[in-house]
This record gives structure tokens, sequence and C-alpha cells, in this order.
């Protein structure tokens, strides 16, 4: 059975899509940490990070800092934080989180909602900003 991301890649289910390539697929988390909070993941599934094979594991990372930079020049931050978790769903990825204090990227339990024009235009505007 696919993953729900894997839905989302395949357009079952709608997201806010960031940055897209033949292998990666980056979308707005939509129960965030911070604004901007972004998902970036291989379009091959695979459930654990390090299960990936090294040239997709290296794909991944190039795109996520791709991804990130373009977030950064979107939201004012003081950096991009990066973290991977990955119980709640079989599918590797990797969390991007525009922070302004450690607390935005370590308390995972301070989730929020923005309205879904406001997650259009964030997605529009991160897009925008990636070289």
């Amino acid at each position: 059975m696919a993953s729900i991301f894997t839905k989302i890649i395949n357009g079952e289910i709608p997201s806010y899509k960031v940055a897209e390539d033949e292998n990666y697929f980056a979308f707005l988390d939509i129960f965030p940490t911070a604004k901007g909070h972004t998902l970036v993941i291989p379009k091959k599934e695979v459930d654990y990070l390090f299960d990936l094979d090294d040239e997709t594991y290296a794909g991944l990372q190039m795109f996520a800092k791709k991804v990130a930079k373009g977030l950064e020049n979107a939201v004012p931050c003081k950096k991009v934080g990066v973290m991977v978790l990955g119980l709640e769903v079989p599918h590797a990825h990797i969390h991007l989180v525009p922070m302004q204090s450690e607390h935005d990227l370590l308390n995972f339990a301070d989730k929020t909602k923005f309205p879904p024009e406001e997650m259009e235009q964030l997605a529009k505007l991160i897009a925008e900003n990636i070289d």
C-alpha cells in the first residue's frame, strides 16, 4: 500500500508543493511547528532514510539544501533547521524548519495551522526563491 507521501507525489492527495524534480518532492507540512515548515522526500518510497541507496540519499540532501536556501530567502529566520523523524509515515523524509530559536525545531508538540490561502501564498513564495 502506498504511503500518504506517495499519494501526495501522485496527486491523489492535495499538497502545498514547494519544489519537485524527477526524483524528489518538497511540500509544506500541514501541521507546522513554524511558518514555512517544509517536508522534503524522495519519490522512491523507502521507509527509513538510511536504507536509501547512496545516490538517492545524497541527491535528497542536495535537493533539501536547495529548498532550504529558498525557504531562508522567503521566510525571515535566523537559520533553517533540519530534523529527521519519521515514525508516523513509512516514507523517508527530512523536515526543514525556519528557526528564530531552537524551540522552533525541538518542540514538535507545538503544532500550528495556517489558513489555506496563506499556505498557498507561502508555497509559491518559497518556490519563487529556489534557484
